[in-house]
C-alpha cells in the first residue's frame, strides 16, 4: 500500500478538469474561497485511500470526492456542470506524474441546498485504482 501517488492524483484530476473543453470558464479549487465563493465552482475534497495492492506490484485505491457548488437559482446549473465533471473523469485519462491510474469509476452523487437554499451542493464521490 503507498499513498505517493496522492499528490500527483490531485494535480492530474485538477488538470483534466481544467482542461476539459465543456468546464471552461468553471473554476476548479481545492479550498472554497474566501467568503464562501459565488458563482458555480468545483471542489475536489476528501480522499481516503486504501491498500489495493497484489502479486504484481503495489497499488492504492483512491476514494474521493469532487463537489459542485453553486449559488445559482434551481439545480439545473450544478447539475449541467456535476455531468461534466463526471464525464471527464470516467471518460479521461488523468496523466500522473507517479504511478499509472488503472481506472476512474462514479459511485454515487448526493445534491442538497446549503444555507436556507440559497447554495446548491452537489458532491460526486468517485474511486480511482492506481498502481505505483
Amino acid at each position: 500500500m503507498s499513498y505517493q501517488a496522492a499528490a500527483a492524483l490531485q494535480v492530474a484530476l485538477y488538470d483534466l478538469l481544467t482542461d476539459w473543453p465543456a468546464l471552461a470558464g468553471v473554476q476548479v479549487l481545492d479550498a472554497i474561497p474566501p467568503g464562501g465563493g459565488t458563482g458555480t465552482f468545483v471542489l475536489l475534497g476528501p480522499e481516503e485511500a486504501v491498500d489495493a495492492s497484489d502479486k504484481s506490484g503495489g497499488g492504492a485505491e483512491h476514494r474521493f470526492t469532487v463537489s459542485v457548488i453553486s449559488d445559482a437559482q434551481g439545480f439545473l446549473a450544478a447539475k449541467s456542470v456535476a455531468a461534466e465533471v463526471s464525464q471527464a473523469l470516467v471518460d479521461g485519462t488523468p496523466a500522473l506524474t507517479q504511478g499509472r491510474v488503472v481506472g476512474i469509476w462514479f459511485q454515487r452523487a448526493n445534491a442538497r441546498r446549503l444555507e436556507d437554499g440559497d447554495i446548491r451542493r452537489i458532491d460526486l464521490t468517485f474511486r480511482a485504482r492506481i498502481e505505483v
